[in-house]
């Protein structure tokens, strides 16, 4: 696998041409601790993680500041592995799963409500119609801050229909904003991957989760 620093150079460099303040999140789950080890020396301080047992796996192994973001579908039974060791959760789509984060965590959780803008039955997320009205239930559990909305893009090839789920997921996090409610001020957008960042940067995103493209895929580099 080619080095890290020059591919996250490249990006940093693309995102700031469209425009500043995208934070990159580098998706470490297809990759061990050594390579995130170098993806942090290349600068990186967002790390992105899907499984409890991963992101345990390098929380034991690396002793550094950075920021933790977990990324996948978390089951309620895992809250109490996971809610305590992160930064961020972008994958909050159900009362069940607030309910457990506010039984589990000991501090305010800044959380991203995963909307399925796309609504194919393979995502998660909640419904777009449904999501002002779940946001707002939300204040009842003051261990977690709404900081934004996430969204998967859909599985096409076809730039437009990819663009047309991140431009309505940028238009519900407005509208999420100018509630301005206290518990949500929601006002980030974490949307874009390998393969769609750029067109997320360009439709608003302020979080994109690169894994691949950034950090490589060790299951990948062994076939």
């Amino acid at each position: 696998m080619e080095p890290i620093k020059p591919v996250f150079e490249e990006i940093t460099e693309q995102l700031n041409s469209i425009r500043e303040h995208i934070q990159v999140i580098a998706v470490t789950k297809q990759v061990g601790v050594e390579r995130t080890k170098e993806a942090i020396q290349s600068g990186i301080r967002h790390l992105g993680e899907n499984r409890p047992e991963g992101l345990a796996q390098k929380l034991e192994a690396i002793d550094e500041d950075v920021c933790w973001h977990y990324i996948g579908n978390l089951q309620t039974r895992k809250v109490k592995d996971v809610i305590d060791e992160i930064d961020y959760l972008h994958s909050l789509d159900r009362l069940s799963l607030a309910k457990e984060i506010q039984k589990r965590a000991t501090r305010q959780v800044k959380c991203f409500v995963q909307v399925n803008v796309s609504g194919e039955e393979s995502k998660s997320g909640i419904a777009p119609e449904e999501a002002i009205d779940f946001i707002q239930s939300l204040e009842a559990f003051d261990k977690i801050q709404v900081v934004g909305l996430m969204t998967m893009a859909p599985n096409t090839t076809d730039d437009q229909v990819i663009r047309k789920a991140f431009k309505g997921l940028k238009l519900l996090q407005l509208q999420v904003s100018e509630k301005q409610w206290a518990h949500a001020p929601c006002t980030e957008c974490s949307m874009g991957m390998s393969n769609d960042y750029l067109i997320a940067a360009e439709e608003g995103a302020s979080f994109v989760r690169i894994g691949t493209a950034l950090v490589g895929s060790e299951s990948e580099a062994k076939q």
